[in-house]
């Protein structure tokens, strides 16, 4: 009962009453949202013709409080100011996409030259493309077997969100950068889901102080209160959003933003990415911390134009998918802009 209390008055009024039960239709204001519909519930996804599989854990709709407080160590100044959003109900994969399963999409829809996805889409500009081999092993050196899919591009994990939809008949796709740091938080607003002492991290994330410079297993580490694994290191994790330091401005901070989301266009950078990696220190790994990407993640590529797939030599990024109860309009149908003519 006791942790109960502790971890209910660490998530604030809304979380601990949303957590009790108490919660249904409104709370403090008349802005927090009910839990989720009680039929909802995990998952296990099987892609089909194959035996890979990957689990889906149920996230319940809500309102939190988006990014750090000024007085956060380790706090960027992207993080603010703190605002509220509301979301609806989703479901968030338990665990980065492995290899395992994003080598089902590159041997159904890779191909050896990027003039093959460029003639798919002469003829249907709607076509699912695939990857083109990467110019180094894909992996640098890491486990590949049930460990974190490494070095995709933004784009090439957009197309894979578009080819498991199809595969599947569900809408799957990207965690909004909303979404991502909801469910690391799972009804806390401490700097970790944990508290705010990074000191026991090294019971939840693999970085810079255990990684041993390599990836891990997906399903490592202890979870977070919501089960969801390595939400924290091991990869940096796409969200769906173009990165835009200064967004958080754009947001009142009396009312409740409803599932805010930036849009991304057709450039290849920059996007945003979160969780920190096993390469980083803790600051980098808190639930607030935002990274937005650049030009520098694909300077070794000696292609031109350089490739829309991979990112050479930047073995620190990797991404896990979620599938929405109900899909947001500006959201429908999103798939990526970027072409090989991108900037």
């Amino acid at each position: 009962m006791r942790r109960l209390l502790q971890h209910i008055l660490g998530g604030g009024v809304t979380a601990g009453l949303l957590c009790l039960g108490l919660l249904t239709a409104s709370g403090e204001g008349g802005a927090a949202a009910p839990a989720a519909p009680a039929d909802l519930k995990g998952y296990t996804e099987t892609l089909p013709g194959t035996k890979v599989t990957f689990d889906m854990v149920a996230i319940p709709e809500g309102t939190f409080t988006m990014g750090s407080s000024e007085a956060e160590k380790g706090r960027s100044p992207d993080e603010g100011p703190q605002h509220p959003v509301r979301l609806k109900a989703f479901w968030m994969g338990k665990c980065v996409v492995s290899w395992d399963e994003y080598d089902v999409y590159r041997k159904e829809l890779g191909v050896e030259n990027p003039d093959a996805n460029d003639k798919v889409l002469s003829k249907d500009p709607t076509a699912i493309t695939g990857p083109t081999p990467p110019y180094v092993d894909e992996t640098y050196g890491h486990p590949r077997e049930g460990h974190p899919a490494i070095c995709m591009t933004h784009h090439a994990a957009m197309e894979y969100c578009a080819w498991l939809s199809k595969k599947t008949g569900k809408t799957y796709r990207l965690p909004t950068e909303a979404e991502w740091e909801y469910a690391a938080r799972a009804g806390t607003q401490t700097a970790y889901f944990f508290g705010d002492d990074p000191a026991k991290l090294d019971d939840y994330a693999w970085f810079e102080k255990n990684s041993n410079d390599h990836t891990h297993p997906v399903l490592s580490k202890k979870p977070n209160p919501w089960g969801l694994y390595n939400m924290y290191g091991n990869v940096m994790q796409w969200c769906v959003d173009q990165y835009d330091p200064a967004y958080y401005q754009k947001f009142p901070i009396n009312s409740a933003s409803l599932q805010p989301v930036n849009i991304p266009g057709p450039n290849r950078f920059p996007h945003v990415a979160r969780g920190g990696c096993w390469s980083d220190e803790s600051p980098q790994l808190r639930s607030a911390a935002r990274r937005g990407s650049d030009k520098s993640w694909i300077k070794f590529d000696p292609q031109k134009p350089q490739s829309v797939w991979w990112l050479t030599n930047w073995d620190v990024v990797g991404f896990r998918v979620v599938r929405p109860l109900e899909e947001q309009e500006n959201l429908k149908g999103l798939r990526s802009k970027v072409t090989r003519q991108s900037r």
